[in-house]
């Protein structure tokens, strides 16, 4: 099989050299570890390289998801390059956090080292999902001149407003599990096979350096230098080469990509499928999508100079969603593409609707007030902030959370509308703490009442202003605020309904205020505006995707299953609610010890997470997380356990971490920490 389009067979591997590990030195001496896979011809016929830049792991955890695609990408003519961040994975030096100063001056090394190879002819494409889509939008900025285009994937161009950290101005929760498994994947040492007898000493060197990163990201509360440091959104003007930015509704970076389209001042196109955090041509729910197909059209345009025809179509194609039940996962979205040529669009229309006493009306009614304040234990139903495609991480009927919030539904819609963009929500309001978030759920309403969340949003009200200068809420004071929703496309059936749900709480998935919080709103003078765009002829001739498609990759044999298990328990005689989740890593899909039979190497990963809460005290919210990971062949065998834990006063978080490294179960170093910070309108 040599056709691109349906991908390759174990047969055409013959064509491409592989190079299992190859050093890259940096201008200080430090050496990074690369993976390439290349035309067998390349040396004497340079071509384009494409360069992927990463710091988990190129030799065992990323493996089996790197090789179907850097093989497909070499198969398809290019130099195709997985590197290791600096202090990660067989990289030498150290890591000391994400999107640094040196991982970007590294990248820019990386890159004009690739372009002066004799397998190059000088022109490189950066591509990457999620940490490889943000440091690709960022060295972008950097202008490195041999970089000519850009795919970034499920990342964002604002570090602080749309990344694991805060969202509105609120503390996440995925702020402590993101920043704990960066803890546990930072602490693991480099491959003996790769960087030979010195490993041991730069284990040591990792772990001695091991950063806090939930600690160190609590720091920093309000948009300040540190988050403005890598948000290409404060200059797109910085970005000088075409950029394909690529999101999935399920993920939660979306919001960026219609930003990117609107604001880069390069070549740009937009694609938003029904994907959660993870590649096109792999990903649920779907319909997948021949993505490498579709990525090698765009870097066929602009490192090899061949007219595909991909800038003459649409600059945006999304996936309109139809209606469906509220499922705790779905394997495929039903839906189709419709796409826009322009974006922001003309087309687009604002339809008003008006709070009017349990009502979204069409006309402003009276002004009154009405004031609500949710359990703490609002938002279990409300699924993960980012998903992956698994089970269980969709949000579920809203019904009971519907419950805990001052809800205004529609009448049943007389036709059906289809919804694009982002709702946006503006409110008189108040609060009687200085402290308060607003959450704003808008909802699908099926006729047998089942609630299906379709977008949402949160607001830390003192962020009311921005997120660079927050001010503390004067309580009783009237403050007109104006927040965006999630962006989404939605149809919505003739015969359902919509419905505002507002919250002040919106647990696990944000840190709850020091205090229970009662919020007002003018309900005469809200009003939420629902962008509406009409059917388009043209999204009939749309250039079909072609079916996923990819090249052979790493083998390897589950040696434990473990099956994921989330469980939210009711202690009825405290009003406890406790929230767990117990999993496998996800890179071998529910096996917690795999082999790779390439490398000889049994690698396990297994995560539990809590939340905890009472109903009425804010204070009693607690986030735990437990992890353990092994990595061993024959005479070397590595183990790591950490426990992290998160709770917090009126005045301040409490964080803790205890991690355990061990080799051949002897331990080898133990790192603790036990870190108060300092509760900044929070």
């Amino acid at each position: 099989m040599n056709d691109a389009s349906e991908g390759f067979a174990e047969a055409d591997l013959v064509r491409i050299t592989e190079i299992e590990n190859l050093w890259i030195p940096m201008p200080d001496g430090t050496r990074l570890a690369a993976r390439l896979w290349l035309p067998r011809d390349a040396e004497q016929r340079p071509v384009p390289a494409i360069l992927e830049y990463l710091p988990y792991r190129k030799r065992d955890f990323t493996r089996s998801r790197d090789e179907p695609m850097h093989r497909f990408y070499a198969l398809s003519g290019y130099a195709s390059l997985r590197v290791d961040i600096r202090g990660t994975g067989d990289s030498e030096g150290l890591i000391r956090d994400e999107y640094s100063q040196a991982e970007h001056e590294d990248g820019l090394a990386v890159i004009g080292w690739i372009a002066a190879q004799p397998w190059c002819d000088g022109a490189v494409g950066m591509t990457g999902i999620s940490w490889g889509g943000f440091n690709s939008l960022q060295i972008a900025a950097l202008r490195p001149p041999s970089l000519k285009a850009v795919i970034t994937l499920c990342a964002a161009d604002d570090r602080y407003s749309d990344d694991a950290h805060y969202k509105g101005g609120c503390l996440l929760n995925e702020n402590m599990q993101w920043g704990s498994i960066l803890i546990m994947n930072n602490a693991l040492p480099p491959d003996p096979e790769i960087v030979g007898d010195t490993w041991r000493e730069a284990w040591r060197a990792r772990l001695d350096a091991l950063e806090p990163f939930p600690a160190l990201w609590m720091r920093h509360q309000a948009r300040d230098e540190y988050w403005r440091h890598g948000s290409v959104c404060d200059d797109y003007a910085a970005v000088q080469c075409p950029v394909y930015a690529i999101g999935g509704w399920a993920d939660g970076y979306t919001n960026a990509v219609s930003r990117l389209v609107a604001n880069l001042k390069v070549p740009v196109k937009g694609l938003i499928g029904p994907w959660a955090h993870a590649f096109p041509h792999d990903a649920l729910p779907g319909p997948a999508i021949g993505y490498l197909q579709e990525a090698v059209r765009w870097w066929d345009h602009w490192l090899k100079g061949i007219d595909t025809g991909i800038m003459d179509e649409p600059v945006l194609r999304v996936w309109m969603q139809e209606s469906a039940p509220p499922l705790p996962q779905h394997k495929v979205r039903p839906g189709r593409w419709v796409a826009e040529t322009e974006w922001p669009s003309h087309r687009i229309t604002q339809r008003l609707f008006h709070l009017d006493w349990g009502h979204l009306a069409d006309e402003a009614g009276e002004d009154d007030e009405e004031w609500f304040s949710s359990p703490q234990t609002l938002g279990s139903r409300g699924g993960e902030w980012c998903g992956f495609g698994s089970d269980g991480e969709a949000p579920r009927d809203q019904r009971s959370d519907d419950g805990g919030s001052l809800v205004f539904t529609s009448d049943s819609l007389q036709a059906p509308i289809e919804i694009m963009g982002s709702p946006r929500l503006t409110l008189d309001i108040k609060a009687d703490q200085p402290v308060a978030s607003l959450v704003a759920r808008l909802c699908d309403i099926r006729p047998d009442g089942a609630s299906s969340r379709i977008s949402f949003g949160v607001l830390n009200l003192c962020h009311r202003a921005g997120h660079e200068a927050p001010e503390m809420l004067e309580p009783g004071r009237w403050y007109q605020v104006t927040m965006l929703l999630d962006d989404l496309a939605q149809a919505v059936p003739a015969g359902h309904s919509l419905r505002l749900a507002l919250s002040t709480s919106y647990w696990p998935m944000i840190w709850p205020a020091p205090k229970p919080v009662t919020l007002s709103v003018r309900i005469g003078s809200g009003v939420f505006e629902i962008p509406i765009r009409p059917p388009s002829a043209d999204d009939e001739g749309l250039r079909p995707f072609g079916p996923p498609a990819s090249a052979p990759g790493s083998r390897h044999k589950k040696l434990q299953h473990l099956d994921m298990k989330r469980r939210i328990e009711t202690d009825l005689t405290t009003n406890e609610m406790t929230y767990t989740l117990k999993s496998d890593g996800g890179e071998f899909g529910g096996a917690s010890l795999a082999r790779i039979e390439e490398i000889g190497l049994d690698l396990g990963n297994t995560l539990m997470k809590r939340y905890r809460i009472l109903e009425d005290d804010p204070l009693s919210a607690q986030t735990e997380m437990a992890q353990t990971t092994t990595l061993r062949r024959d005479g070397w065998n590595i183990r790591i356990d950490c426990r992290t834990r998160l709770a917090s006063t009126a005045d301040a978080f409490q964080f803790s971490a205890d991690l355990d490294a061990f080799e051949n179960d002897v331990p080898f170093a133990s790192r603790n920490w036990v870190i108060a910070i300092p509760r900044e309108f929070l």
